[in-house]
């Protein structure tokens, strides 16, 4: 019986991931910018994420991602691609810059977990950081989970991570993960070969399909104090 539960487990799971797989073999950019949006103003209602509301007009930059998926059976890994914007004076945000993030761990693990991630820049060392080609969080930055729930308080660290979870695992860490620019879509998205700092800092690659991910952030810190 057991034999079976675990074969069927491990199937669902081959199955899961391959469709994912798929899917984000056929995104694109202007799909992944629109889920991104999706998840911010999801972000702005969720009660338990009165914290990140809160105190968004702090963050120097937020990093989405929709969607990062973590499975396996004994080797796991989870992947996803995000968006990075970052805020200039006068509560301007950036267009953004495309990501993947990455992440492979060894262990007794059985299940799926898709979780919509963001990750809260607090420092400038953080957005330094990000603005490399390669990094990993925890490695190169610090990064600590952001506050959930009412009374919450956060820690002292680079990046505040903050997530929304559904799957087995049920929990999320991705301390250790592998983030990389995505020039393929910053190609794609702004139509020349773009790289983050041009985008994120110089503000010399626009895109108005942006612009409602840009209000929603902007209006979101406008909101907390920013």
């Amino acid at each position: 019986m057991r034999k079976h539960l675990l074969q069927s487990l491990i199937f669902t799971c081959f199955l899961f991931l391959s469709s994912s797989q798929l899917a984000a073999n056929e995104a694109t950019a202007e799909a992944l910018v629109d889920a991104a949006t999706t998840s911010v103003n999801t972000f702005t209602i969720d009660p338990d994420m009165k914290w990140f509301r809160d105190n968004m007009n702090n963050a120097k930059g937020v990093l989405i991602v929709p969607q990062l998926v973590k499975g396996g059976f004994i080797f796991g890994g989870s992947g996803g691609s995000g968006v990075l914007l970052v805020k200039g004076g006068g509560n301007i945000w950036s267009d953004p810059a495309f990501y993947t993030m990455g992440s492979g761990t060894v262990g007794f693990q059985i299940g799926v977990e898709v979780s919509e991630i963001i990750l809260m820049v607090m420092t400038d060392k953080g957005v330094d950081a990000l603005l490399t080609s390669s990094f990993k969080l925890g490695g190169d930055v610090s990064i600590a989970a952001g506050p959930i729930g009412a009374g919450a308080k956060a820690q002292t660290a680079d990046i505040l991570a903050f997530s929304r979870t559904k799957g087995i695992y049920g929990g999320v860490n991705i301390e250790g993960a592998v983030l990389k620019i995505r020039n393929d879509w910053n190609h794609d998205y702004y139509g020349r070969d773009t790289a983050p700092r041009a985008i994120l800092i110089e503000r010399s690659a626009t895109n108005s399909h942006a612009d409602e991910l840009r209000n929603a952030v902007a209006n979101l810190a406008i909101k907390s104090g920013g």
